[in-house]
């Protein structure tokens, strides 16, 4: 019927065309047979995808439409919502990867075949992998609630989970679940809980498990959860996957392309990039960084997650193979962000993989769980986290906590989570380490030594990006040390500028080299600037405040001297080279000549050029050339997952164009830059020599008005469509007199960037020099 069928805009419509959406606007007044809408607005209709595709192909304007750019379509019109069809194509992607032969009985023949066949088959795949559910009852009902919330200040803050939905999703779920159980107060008096109605998880996350996670493993330290809790389970019904066909046949094309685990990752990371309010994301760096540091002293074999979002931080732990039993717990209240966590790590690990729905303060999924290892990015700012219903839950052992202080309670419950002598790592605001309303929690965790460090990152290192969130190291101790310390680390000297973000490779060395010392000493020498363990008894005053900058003794006067002599210096010369730079006035009286031009499309097709994008990691890991870095005319910067599909390594004389938010941009690769791989939002453009001159090519590219009629423009976003950017048909010789006089401009817009960065550098260090008293005034 057509209400179920896939749906997509005039923007989609122009992407699977690879035209702009004028173009779209034009087919629809001049053809009488384009579709007609199905949905929609009238100042923003739908069509059905299927009869969009049949008149693109039959007026031979499909024919170069990317397999990646037809699947997307399909999931991002589902008539269940994209993330129904995300959860949806991560069962078939698993049950290729784990079986691919059955994936190839079940898809032969019609798609009423395929839904018919395909539950049982996804069964033989998802029992063994997230356990069994019981009894069988399924159930249908909203998304979770909205995980955007204002602070105090107005700032919006996430709640609910690292990686987490912001809206709430009107849609039915696509899969069984089990019907909601009360909650058995354990030993102690925590209060029953009933998981919050209306929630029903999508398919993938698996209920606590009820058998050894790995057979003939049991973690030491460990037990399983008890099985009443919410789970989600098993596999969606034919009818519900019926609509779905289209899409599932896709992403099996895609997984032959691209391999199962790389093809959810593309679907997955496009849908989080279309929806980025929706979400708050831990950066792969910061996981990585949380997951190092949780592993420093021995590998964990348990690992929790208690607010995984899209499982960004298990990911980063899941074991290597030499860490074969290691077992993920995972749990969030948005359970279409659980389904596809639990759905990720089985497709990026062998390891076993338990996965719950449900607010984790007030309905726990793993109560007898004794972890080696916990990592958390949880809700900042949250009031309504279960104050009222948990005054006394037996978590709160280092006291009840506020209100307004909900990262205490999930400081607390990540310590009772932990087996002795186990190790959390948690992302925390900065504002959690000074609020006098805990500082009595925080006392009695230095008392106890629960508490081993601070560390206060860089602006930019996650969302909200404006602020230099901290990071809390806790081990569970049952003797506290006589005389205990505590890590304080300061590295917001290395962040980063703009969207390039902090300067990870020295954050991570600092963090880690002074952790690891700590960890294994009890104490570090002080570290000027950077680090330095204190004693407990230093900070139980009044205010127990654990902000590092507080705390850390400035870096040295004489080298703060000398770096900012060597700044003056590096300026001087820098300024003096600008004025030799500076290009000569321009001819105004030269009347305007009348080329012939061509497009990058059509150069593509004769040759002249090959035309790459972007995205993709490969299977080694390299530096990665972000959009970032192109504009900013720095050096790779970027990380990307590994995938199976090779990634684009760049060469010298490739022309690199940013596809999204607008300005004229081009860069020419040089030796110090060949060898990065291509990061997301990034076109490469590699010319023939001899045919065109790669500055020649570069320098057209950044024309304003070129740049103009190549864009299409988007409520939120600019975006440059490279094959339509124009160049003048010239002869290589004259090519070459052009680009020399853009590389002379590039030099010159080079030199100019260096010379802000060291002005701005020379103020900041004069300020702060004349108000330390290492600069004298006169």
């Amino acid at each position: 019927m057509q209400d179920n069928a896939t749906e997509v805009t005039a923007a989609g419509i122009a992407r699977l065309a690879g035209v702009g959406r004028a173009a779209v606007s034009n087919w629809r007044r001049r053809h009488a047979d384009f579709p007609k809408p199905v949905g929609g607005t009238e100042t923003s209709p739908s069509f059905a995808l299927a009869e969009v595709e049949a008149w693109l192909r039959r007026h031979r304007k499909l024919a170069e439409v990317p397999l990646r750019e037809r699947v997307w379509q399909q999931l991002a019109g589902h008539p269940e919502g994209p993330v129904t069809a995300l959860a949806h194509a991560g069962c078939v992607l698993l049950l290729i990867h784990d079986r691919p032969t059955v994936w190839l009985e079940v898809s032969a023949g019609s798609d009423e075949r395929l839904a018919a066949m395909l539950p049982g088959a996804l069964e033989q795949v998802l029992t063994p992998r997230f356990g069994a559910a019981r009894g069988g009852q399924r159930v249908h009902s909203e998304s979770a609630r909205s995980h955007v919330h204002t602070g105090a200040a107005g700032t919006p803050v996430h709640t609910g989970s690292a990686e987490r939905s912001a809206s709430t999703v009107n849609r039915s779920s696509p899969v069984n679940t089990e019907p909601p159980v009360h909650k058995v107060p354990p030993a102690g008096g925590e209060p029953g809980v009933n998981p919050s109605p209306g929630v029903n998880p999508p398919q993938g996350v698996n209920p606590p498990p009820t058998v050894n996670a790995s057979p003939g493993v049991a973690s030491a330290g460990t037990t399983p959860p008890p099985t009443h809790t919410r789970p989600a389970a098993l596999a969606p019904t034919g009818p519900e996957l019926l609509p779905s066909a289209p899409l599932l046949r896709g992403a099996a094309e895609l997984a032959a392309e691209l391999g199962a685990r790389q093809a959810f990752e593309f679907l997955l990371g496009r849908h989080l990039d279309a929806n980025p309010r929706q979400y708050t994301l831990t950066p792969a760096d910061l996981a990585g960084l949380m997951a190092d540091l949780a592993d420093l002293t021995g590998p964990a074999r348990t690992v929790l997650d208690p607010a995984c979002g899209t499982g960004a931080l298990l990911r980063a732990a899941a074991p290597r193979p030499e860490q074969a039993d290691r077992e993920l717990y995972a749990q969030d209240s948005a359970p279409e962000l659980a389904a596809l966590t639990a759905l990720r790590l089985a497709l990026h690990t062998r390891a076993a993989v338990r996965g719950a729905v449900g607010d984790t303060l007030r309905a726990d999924a793993y109560p007898e769980l004794r972890a080696d290892a916990v990592l958390c990015h949880p809700p900042f700012n949250e009031r309504n986290w279960g104050h009222d219903e948990l005054a006394y839950d037996p978590r709160w052992e280092y006291g009840f906590p506020a209100r307004n202080e909900s990262e205490l309670a999930w400081v607390q419950h990540a310590l009772a989570r932990l087996r002795d002598g186990g190790t959390a790592v948690l992302l925390m605001p900065p504002a959690t380490a000074s609020r006098r309303s805990g500082r009595r929690i925080r006392a009695d965790l230095l008392r106890r030594g629960a508490l081993r460090a601070v560390v206060a990152l860089p602006v930019g290192a996650a969302p909200p990006y404006n602020i230099p969130l901290h990071l809390w190291v806790l081990r569970r101790s049952e003797k506290a040390p006589a005389q205990p310390e505590v890590l304080l680390v300061d590295v917001g000297q290395f962040g980063g500028e703009g969207r390039g973000g902090p300067d990870w490779r020295s954050v991570r060395d600092a963090v880690l080299d002074a952790w690891r010392v700590f960890d294994r000493a009890g104490r570090i020498d002080e570290r000027p600037g950077i680090a330095r363990s204190v004693p407990v008894i230093e900070l139980l005053d009044d205010d127990v405040d654990l902000a590092p900058a507080r705390h850390l003794p400035p870096p040295t006067a004489a080298d703060g001297a000398e770096q900012l002599t060597d700044v003056r210096a590096r300026l001087g010369e820098t300024l003096r080279l600008t004025t030799d730079l500076t290009p000569p006035p321009a001819d105004t009286a030269r009347p305007a000549p009348r080329w012939p031009h061509t497009t990058v499309s059509e150069l593509a097709r004769a040759g002249a050029l090959v035309m790459r994008t972007g995205g993709n990691g490969g299977h080694a890991r390299v530096p990665v050339l972000t959009d970032h870095d192109v504009v900013s005319g720095t050096g790779p910067s970027g990380t990307l997952p590994e995938s199976d599909e090779e990634a684009v390594l760049t060469e010298p004389g490739d022309v690199v164009v940013p596809v999204v938010g607008g300005g004229s941009v081009a860069r020419v690769i040089d030796d110090t830059t060949a060898g990065a791989a291509l990061g997301r939002n990034l076109v490469l453009l590699r010319p023939d020599p001899a045919a065109l001159d790669a500055w020649f090519l570069a320098g057209f590219l950044r024309g304003t008005a070129n740049n103009r009629q190549a864009s299409s423009y988007a409520s939120t976003a600019t975006r440059l469509d490279v094959r339509r950017l124009q160049l003048p048909r010239l002869p290589l010789d004259e090519q070459r007199r052009y680009g020399a006089r853009f590389r002379a401009l590039d030099e010159f817009e080079r030199v100019l960037r260096l010379a802000g960065r060291l002005g701005e550098q020379l103020v900041r260090g004069m300020y702060d020099g004349l108000t330390d008293g290492t600069v004298a005034p006169d």
